[in-house]
């Protein structure tokens, strides 16, 4: 009697949803969600100016804490929907209407870069980007005034998360253009090995585990982020390429050296991105809009008619797709 009681045990165990026991085995807290993903949060404010408080604050709401099955299986931190302009993975589940189509990512820090160039991509959201840094609760109300999410307490819900876990206290760490990098980071490793499974093939694995280099992809284009006291050769060497490329990838000085985080590509740029604008920020250059899409400044400038060195203005639109016309 009590083996066959086992058995039945056991057998409901294997008949369970695949889904229910996973979320039992791997259901994260607010604080293991923060702990992990705030150094892209960091990141992306340093490069993209969106305060990583809201970032965060955005990922657990949309993901219940990283539990959720869209971060689950698609690695979807944002409730990102595909729209017309994505023509990458998809991932389809019930939503406001039945099986709709949302992004799906090879790993969780695409889907947050993915969030910087969709929120500075879209006109709708250019407002945002004259707030104070600091601003919290007049980000938490312009995205739901923008519309980005359909829950008419969506603002209240973001600032009680944010006040709750001190999240605030992150975009005092805001330096423009600043890549924090963290060894040993799970984040890291994370981003690290989604992308050997795509590029196995196109770097060698014995310079990868000899340099401990850690490779990111942008627009499909290989980068990294520069070391203290990095220079063009050591980086060239660890990818087994020439040292005038670099510079040359990156329409960098041809004598020089990078800074600590510094994103550097290791393969050319591309002629264009998936995305279709830009809405220029006081600071910006071509080049910072180049090297945040990895696509070419000289292609930025012939696609927008301008010549190379024409001074930029804030809030102009700067067409990043040739297939879309002209703002």
């Amino acid at each position: 009697m009590m083996k066959f009681g086992l058995l039945i045990v056991f057998l409901s165990l294997i008949l369970l949803p695949a889904q229910v026991l996973s979320q039992a085995w791997e259901r994260m807290s607010a604080e293991d969600y923060i702990r992990k993903y705030k150094v892209i949060a960091i990141n992306e404010m340093n490069l993209y100016r969106i305060p990583a408080s809201i970032t965060l604050a955005q990922g657990l709401l949309e993901t219940d804490n990283g539990n959720s099955e869209l971060a689950r299986l698609a690695n979807n931190h944002f409730g990102i929907k595909c729209k017309n302009d994505w023509t990458g993975k998809t991932y389809f589940k019930d939503d406001d209407e039945k099986d709709e189509c949302f992004r799906k990512y090879d790993s969780p820090y695409e889907s947050y870069v993915d969030h910087s160039l969709f929120l500075t991509s879209r006109e709708r959201y250019r407002f945002l980007f004259d707030l104070d840094i600091k601003d919290y609760r007049g980000w938490a109300k312009g995205l739901k005034t923008a519309g980005y999410a359909t829950n008419p307490e969506y603002a209240n819900r973001l600032i009680k998360i944010i006040e709750e876990h001190s999240l605030f206290i992150l975009d005092d760490q805001y330096i423009p253009n600043k890549v924090l990098i963290v060894n040993g980071s799970e984040i890291q490793t994370d981003t690290m090995m989604a992308f050997l499974e795509k590029a196995v093939d196109s770097i060698p694995s014995e310079s990868f585990y000899l340099t401990f280099r850690r490779i990111y992809q942008n627009n499909g284009v290989k980068l990294i982020l520069a070391r203290k006291n990095d220079s063009y050769y050591k980086i060239a060497s660890d990818f087994n390429i020439y040292s005038y490329q670099i510079p040359k990838y990156n329409e960098l000085p041809k004598r020089g050296a990078p800074y600590d985080g510094q994103i550097i590509y290791i393969e050319r740029k591309k002629k264009k991105s998936p995305y279709d604008y830009h809405v220029i920020m006081h600071w910006q250059t071509m080049h910072d809009i180049g090297q945040h899409y990895a696509v070419r400044s000289k292609a930025l400038y012939r696609m927008n008619g301008m010549r190379k060195g024409t001074p930029l203005t804030e809030g102009q639109l700067i067409r990043l797709n040739k297939d879309v016309p002209l703002p």
